[in-house]
């Protein structure tokens, strides 16, 4: 009995130095970890932000099917047809930020420049592809900002706007209800420059701002209010020493500014011109050629899908009015891009690209008579709606 006894202490005082011991392991180990972790640069570390960025590769779908599994009713939040994720899927994203289904998720990795190219196609419009989806790029601040010189054409088109500008008197009961801004207000066209060099398409009076005074005038002669941003951004963000990537902030502080002072303001538009080939942004109409369109709508806030709404809704009415100047509606919403460009500030509002660099100041022109025309009719038809 004794010997039994004395074998059972034995056991006993074994597994009580094993515990101990694992213990003091165990905290070691633990002291390790979060020693490798603070010791690690800023860059490499765990962070809040790389935690967002892991759960930007899993869509709202997912998230809702993931709580349906512990609460039914998430589910019939979900569209019909929805189909539950594969789990094996969403954990080979959220570990590598590749998604199976979008080849353009390993590429933009690999490939320096690719996530120019990275947005979603909500509409696509003739010949709307993701090999020509626009593209937003500059050269440095001193290239856009040099003095260069305009053809006789174009200074001469520039004086007869101007005259017409004086002209124009705009109705909606004398309410301005039309904003328009040009967050990369010198962005120019290269046939109205003595250049061919794209990174050269930038000018600091013939550019994508007359285009927006041609729209203005279009949309007064039609009834519609417009104010117009004459201010020059990218001379603000020279004195500001800020970087060309910063347009849309400063272009926030003016779009904020003129809601405040004018609270008639409904619609909100931002235009630009694109980069890419001619033959992508010029479409023949009855003989005449147009600068094509695209819609820009920015995901990455709560008003996206207002605006989304909007944009379809206009690029329908276009493509009735105009078969082929839309080149479609595209949703940029993917983290590293902007994604926002003010349009969280109203639901009305939508950034479009005018032409490209190889496209005239006239068929830009015309583009701009061709969306007034359109948005006219959008806007009349829709307030006639509400009024009754």
């Amino acid at each position: 009995m004794k010997r039994n006894h004395f074998r059972s202490f034995t056991i006993n005082r074994t597994s009580l130095k094993r515990l101990i011991t694992m213990t003091i392991i165990g905290i070691m180990a633990l002291f390790i970890f979060t020693g490798m972790l603070t010791s690690f640069e800023p860059g490499y570390g765990l962070a809040s932000n790389q935690v967002h960025e892991w759960a930007n590769n899993i869509s709202g779908e997912d998230f809702v099917h993931v709580l349906g599994m512990e609460n039914k009713l998430f589910t019939q939040a979900l569209p019909e047809g929805s189909e539950p994720p594969s789990l094996s899927n969403i954990a080979f994203q959220v570990a590598t930020s590749i998604n199976p289904d979008d080849p353009r998720s390993l590429l933009g990795r690999e490939l320096p420049g690719f996530a120019l190219f990275d947005g979603q196609i909500i509409v696509a419009g003739e010949g709307m592809d993701y090999t020509t989806l626009p593209v937003e790029s500059a050269p440095p601040m001193d290239v856009m900002m040099a003095e260069r010189e305009a053809t006789q054409e174009s200074l001469a088109q520039l004086e007869e706007m101007e005259k017409e500008a004086q002209q124009s008197q705009g109705a909606t009961n004398g309410e301005k209800i039309v904003h328009i801004i040009h967050s990369h207000n010198t962005e120019s066209f290269l046939p109205e420059l003595e250049t061919n060099v794209p990174n050269e398409a930038f000018h600091r009076q013939i550019n994508i701002t007359l285009v927006g005074e041609k729209l203005a005038q279009e949309l007064e002669k039609r009834g519609i209010g417009v104010e117009v941003e004459d201010r020059d951004i990218q001379q603000n963000l020279q004195e500001r020493s800020w970087q060309y990537s910063q347009s849309y902030d400063q272009s926030r502080e003016f779009v904020k500014e003129a809601m405040a002072n004018n609270e008639d303001l409904k619609f909100f538009f931002d235009l630009h011109r694109d980069t890419i080939p001619r033959e992508n942004t010029t479409v023949t109409i009855n003989g005449v050629e147009y600068a094509r369109t695209v819609f820009v709508i920015g995901g990455r806030h709560g008003n996206y899908d207002q605006n989304l709404q909007l944009a379809k809704e206009l690029h329908e009415l276009i493509e009735k009015k105009y078969p082929g100047l839309s080149r479609g509606v595209l949703l940029n919403d993917r983290p590293g891009q902007n994604g926002i460009y003010n349009q969280d500030l109203s639901g009305n509002s939508i950034l479009i690209e005018m032409g490209g660099i190889y496209n005239t100041l006239t068929e830009a022109n015309r583009t701009a008579e061709a969306i007034a025309d359109v948005f006219a009719e959008y806007y009349f038809e829709h307030e006639g709606t509400s009024a009754e």
